[in-house]
């Protein structure tokens, strides 16, 4: 007989109510998932890049540090160059794929393949999640991290030993593939454990001992890795002007620069009529004032100086900036696929994988057959209607009569969603691309409350004949 929760209902979380598939069932439906999720990079004929791909290729190549590129990310897509970073594209698809199947199995919908594979084919269709996972990019491994954190403080009994292994190591790889990954991990544990003490929600135990020891492990693996890849024991550089380029953005230097210029202990003041306005300018402009000052090895310091100075001289400019920032950010979520500025990456690959050239070039990425525009006519609205909809959920939750996981699951990834919103519009400045790689976690959580709705409509009724269930 399943368990019995005091609404008369099958316990949530309690596997005994659903019989489990077959062998043959779940090769189908993991066959399936798997293609899916890579089918963008299949139908792209190359896995897809970014202009930041030929950044973290080259690192362990030439052995060097660059701004905001991880080393360790790059030794993951060195190792799929003999088969043309297939290898990279289908790990993080699978790794995916088996996240979804293990969250539904720790909340109580496992023994389903074929529901697995409903809710992969949902989230392929509307969100950016393919896109996400067959691209040569760390940003699929920011979801995973919110649902190995999700799954390791809330469900770790129901895991395996080894799962548990392997979810430590998932958040660990992410932390350490990207700063902002790190950053979210550290901002999302903290979320955690004042929701420990402070939550009225009802939500399951917390453990947080697990999950502590995996971002631990990631923040500590940063430098590690770093040292042994680039002989340089040290984070992945360019924190500050990351931050600097957002102060650039919001016209905070530039109110400085006119404050204290001229000011011959400030290189920039020979530059202050050349300062853009515009973030990625500051960055990547081989013209901009912080290129032709040898980038962030050359003025980091000034920049480091100048963040402090403008702190102090204009607090309640940099409080508004940022809470206009991060509403940027929550709000910008459009798919980015970029069409028309991977030099940076085609040129790291002609010179280093040069047999991979052809293939490269003859993708339809590389010839302007993505439209891009014509994704975002469904990702952007199905992704507000998705946040909207867990933020409703949690408002709603008594009259919902969510169970504890689901609430904990709901209120994990808004908690993800504004975490990353305030480090990547702080830290950095707001891009679609930074909100768009969680934007699916979102509707996965909505279609499981879809799922939740859907057995209490056969539950309930039983109970209403008999009384009871057995």
């Amino acid at each position: 007989m399943a368990d019995i929760t005091v609404t008369g209902l099958p316990a949530q979380g309690d596997d005994s109510a659903h019989p489990r598939a077959g062998l043959v069932p779940w090769a189908l439906s993991s066959a399936a998932m798997l293609f899916v999720l890579i089918a963008p990079a299949l139908w792209n004929g190359f896995p897809l890049i970014f202009p930041d791909t030929g950044g973290y290729l080259t690192r362990p190549l030439e052995g060097t540090l660059d701004l905001g590129r991880s080393a360790l990310y790059g030794l993951f897509l060195v190792v799929g160059i003999p088969f043309a970073f297939w290898p990279t594209v289908l790990v993080q698809a699978a790794l995916t794929a088996w996240l979804i199947v293990l969250s539904l199995r720790a909340l109580g919908y496992g023994g389903r393949p074929w529901l697995a594979f409903a809710i992969v084919v949902l989230l392929s269709v509307t969100t950016s999640l393919p896109w996400l996972a067959g691209q040569l990019l760390p940003d699929i491994w920011f979801p995973a991290a919110v649902l190995g954190l999700y799954l390791l403080a809330f469900r770790a009994e129901r895991l395996a030993t080894w799962e548990r292994g392997v979810l430590i190591g998932v958040i660990a790889f992410a932390s350490t593939s990207h700063m902002a990954a790190a950053g979210l991990c550290v901002g999302l544990l903290a979320a955690l454990w004042l929701l420990a003490r402070f939550s009225p929600l009802e939500l399951p135990r917390l453990r947080l001992s697990l999950a502590a020891v995996a971002v631990a492990t990631g923040v500590l693996l940063c430098p590690v890795s770093n040292w042994a890849i680039t002989g340089t024991f040290a984070f992945t550089p360019g924190g500050s002007s990351f931050l600097f380029g957002r102060l650039v953005e919001d016209g905070i230097v530039a109110r400085y620069l006119e404050d204290r210029c001229p000011d011959p202990a400030l290189r920039l003041c020979a530059y202050k009529a050349d300062i853009p306005d515009d973030a990625d300018d500051w960055l990547w402009d081989p013209n901009s004032p912080f290129r032709k000052l040898d980038g962030w090895e050359g003025i980091g310091d000034e920049e480091r100086d100048i963040i402090l100075a403008t702190l102090v001289r204009y607090p309640l400019l940099h409080l508004t900036a940022a809470i206009g920032d991060i509403f940027d950010q929550l709000t910008s979520f459009q798919t980015e696929i970029s069409l028309d500025d991977n030099l940076p990456t085609i040129g790291a690959i002609a010179e280093w994988t040069p047999q991979l050239s052809p293939q490269l070039m003859a993708a339809r990425q590389q010839n302007g057959r993505i439209d891009v525009d014509s994704l975002n006519l469904v990702h952007v609205p199905v992704a507000a209607l998705a946040m909207i909809g867990l933020v409703g959920a949690l408002v709603f939750r008594r009259r919902l009569k969510l169970p504890p996981d689901l609430k904990a699951l709901v209120l994990v990834v808004l908690m993800s969603l504004v975490v990353n919103a305030a480090i990547c519009a702080i830290c950095s400045h707001p891009v679609d691309r930074y909100q768009s790689r969680l934007a699916p976690l979102a509707l996965f959580a909505l279609s499981l409350l879809a799922v939740e709705a859907w057995r209490r409509s056969r539950v309930e009724p039983r109970l209403g004949a008999s009384g009871n269930l057995s």
